[in-house]
Order: structure tokens, then sequence, then C-alpha cells
């Protein structure tokens, strides 16, 4: 698709909004300096008067799963940040021999381990691979996340709906594989999702966090009544969701977008308005 793209050079001041997007799945790796020069260029974006989103400060927050560990402890899983190998152990004892190793600044599921009972004399191994991308973060094993996970979409701090139907699917991993990840990159399928009161908790528990930070869409990755991640720089599967459920939600979220500018239109122009009083 990107190879068909048009592209062509624009002035700062054509622009009424931007979106910052990128796909950390690739530039953990093959563009490690993606994430920052967006960010970078998006506040920068900001001083011409373009309305940016997400917004960059709160992004520079979310450069790592770190992210997730602001959050009410009610729902994450319980999760140790380190790279020291007898802390690991230690968590993974107390877990009753169970745990997921993950990359502290990885995504798209690279790297990402679960460690069993039974796979535990390779834990050292799996240990040396994590850490060879920084910090290692180890958490509780959910038994739930063998049935996949739910991407909820919220925009401007609520689940984003249209006409009673929520954005969310269901990432199911492909019958047979034992792969524990639930990444649509580590070759899961989407499926359609019943919305339940524990993922509406959820979403009620980040919401204040979230419009602090100004992220106005995102994806909540969920297994159970836990939230895995929160996907804020790419949060992907909008326009798989709308061949899936027969629903544009695209369009609620142009909508949003075009109040947002309205709003400040209306704003601006209040301003200028404006007598000031003299004493």
């Amino acid at each position: 698709q990107q190879k068909h793209a048009q592209c062509r050079r624009i002035c700062l001041d054509e622009l009424d909004v931007l979106l910052l997007r990128n796909n950390p799945a690739d530039d953990v790796n093959s563009r490690p300096w993606a994430r920052l020069a967006g960010i970078n260029f998006g506040r920068l974006v900001m001083r011409h008067g373009v309305i940016v989103l997400n917004d960059p400060d709160g992004l520079t927050q979310a450069i790592n799963k770190m992210y997730l560990q602001s959050f009410p402890e009610e729902a994450r899983p319980k999760a140790l940040i380190t790279r020291d190998r007898r802390e690991i152990k230690d968590f993974i004892a107390n877990q009753q021999g169970w745990g997921v190793l993950k990359p502290l600044a990885g995504s798209g599921g690279r790297n990402v381990f679960l460690v069993s009972p039974d796979t535990g004399a390779n834990l050292n191994q799996m240990i040396d691979a994590v850490a060879t991308e920084g910090y290692i973060i180890v958490e509780e094993y959910l038994p739930e996340a063998q049935h996949g996970d739910t991407r909820l979409f919220l925009m401007n701090g609520k689940p984003l709906q249209y006409k009673g139907h929520y954005a969310c699917f269901r990432r199911m991993r492909i019958a047979g594989d034992s792969d524990m990840r639930s990444n649509m990159t580590a070759g899961a399928v989407a499926q359609k999702a019943v919305i339940t009161e524990q993922m509406l908790h959820l979403a009620e528990l980040v919401r204040p966090k979230l419009v602090q930070d100004g992220m106005f869409l995102v994806g909540l990755d969920i297994v159970g009544d836990k939230l895995l991640e929160i996907n804020v720089f790419s949060p992907g599967g909008l326009g798989g969701l709308e061949k899936l459920e027969g629903i544009n939600f695209c369009r609620e979220v142009i909508h949003a977008l075009e109040h947002k500018l309205e709003q400040r239109q209306q704003n601006a122009q209040g301003f200028s308005n404006c007598e000031i009083a003299t004493i």
C-alpha cells in the first residue's frame, strides 16, 4: 500500500489536524529513532496552531510498557521491571512457576515468552533473549490469555460507539497454534467481540489519566478483567473492524476531529470579540 501512496510536501500552516501514527512493531528495530522524531515534530507543529493527536507530551510518557504501571493497580496484572535475574526467578516462583517475559520497550509480540512450571529449565535462555533489548518486564500469567484478547477502542477517554455498537474485536490464535501471543503480526485472527461490564469498568478506570495525557484515540488490549497493554501510538484495527461488523467507526473519529476544530475556531472567535475592561 505504501508504494502506491501519493507523497507531496506541504506547509505546516496548511494543516488543521495532524494525527501522529507510527508502527512500533517495525520501528523498535529498524527505525528506533522514529517515535521520538514524530513526537518532536508534533510539538513543533502545535506551535503553529495545529491540533496534534495524540498529544506529543502524552506520547512521551508512553514510549515503553512502563506507561501501563501509571494506571490503577486494579486494572493491570502484577508486574516487575528489572534486569536482575534473581528477582525475575523469585517473582515467577511466587506465581507458582508461571509468568510472562517481555522487553520493556518492545512491541508486536517480539521476544515475548511464557514461563510455566514445565519450561522453567529454559528460563535463563529466555531471560538472556529478552535482556538483549534492555530492561525486562515480567508479568503474572493470565490463564484467560489462551483464548486471545479483546481490543476495545477509546475516543476522548470513552468507548468508541456507533448506533449502540462498540468498536471492539477479539484477537484469537489460530486453532492448534501453541503461540501464546495474540498480536495480529504474530498470526492471530480477528473475530467479533461482545463487550462486558468488566471491560467498561476497565475503560472507566483508565479514562481520567488518558484524558489528562491528551490521548484522543487509543486501543485497550484486555484479557479477563485486566489490561495487557494500552496502544496509544498506532491503535490499529478500525479498518478491519469495519469489514467485520459492517459499521464505519472511522466516520465517528472524523466527526470528533471536525468537532474539535469547530470548538477551537469558536473559542478563537469568542476571544477576539471579547472586550478588555479597564479600570
